[in-house]
């Protein structure tokens, strides 16, 4: 027996249809996760700004007599600052399916605060225009690797494992240097620090798309919400690393 048009139609109408609403949703939430990301890092700028250019500045890093002469000492304000968001980072980590999205979104903008806190010593080591130009250099290569993260058609899963590895190796590499304190494994650190993070910017953009993808119709608004904030922040953190890392390569110290 031959199908009318209608039926023999009618499926590929019914999965264009389905892959349209799918790709929507998806660019919308994408669009979420950035402006997440985007409004996190605009208030991490402000608050590092703020603290570094105004008399709050002495609560943090005043300025005491040295055998070396004047120079900027850390304050306890200054450390708690240091390690406050590793703090955040753990509740949100191991938190996010108990908390409320408000929650969350209060969690991530207080994170946000904490680090731009966390980051007033670089006005105080680098000169205002490097840190404006190693901001923008940052900003696009994130942007290029994000982009190709989202577009790619290679899977980067396969990558992930070399890149946790890359990740450990500088955590335990900076740990060692804050007693050895080698200029040549500073670099080095710096060098494939911008690497990892570089590559963990394109990774987590495809595992964040692949992610909506499979969860796009089997969660709620509520977890979707929350999953959003949670994205953004890791495209936050590599967004951030990326920028000191290149800081440290970059920068231009400030004389005093």
């Amino acid at each position: 027996m031959a199908f009318s048009p209608e039926y023999r139609t009618y499926p590929r109408a019914s999965a264009a249809t389905t892959a349209a609403v799918l790709d929507a949703g998806l660019r919308a939430y994408m669009l979420r996760v950035y402006n997440w990301m985007t409004s996190g890092l605009l208030l991490t700028g402000i608050v590092a700004y703020v603290i570094a250019h105004t008399g709050l500045i002495d609560a943090f890093y005043p300025m005491v007599q040295t055998p070396m002469g004047p120079a900027h000492h850390a304050t306890g304000l200054a450390m708690l600052a240091m390690f406050a968001p590793l703090g955040f980072v753990l509740v949100l980590s191991f938190g996010v399916n108990k908390l409320s999205t408000t929650a969350v979104q209060a969690l991530f903008w207080l994170f946000c605060a904490a680090m731009g806190a966390s980051l007033t010593s670089i006005f105080l080591i680098y000169t205002d225009a490097s840190i404006v130009r190693v901001f923008f250099i940052t900003a696009a290569t994130f942007a290029a690797m994000s982009i190709y993260g989202y577009t790619t058609k290679t899977d980067l899963t396969r990558f992930g494992s070399f890149l946790m590895m890359g990740l450990i190796g500088i955590i335990i590499a900076s740990v060692v240097n804050m007693f050895v304190g080698s200029t040549a494994l500073q670099f080095a650190v710096s060098v494939i620090g911008v690497l990892v993070f570089t590559g963990l910017t394109a990774f987590d953009t495809q595992r964040i798309k692949a992610s909506y993808v499979q969860y796009a119709y089997a969660e709620g608004v509520e977890l979707a919400g929350k999953r959003s904030v949670f994205d953004a922040l890791s495209l936050y953190l590599n967004f951030i690393n990326l920028f000191m890392l290149l800081l440290q390569l970059l920068g231009n110290r400030n004389n005093n």
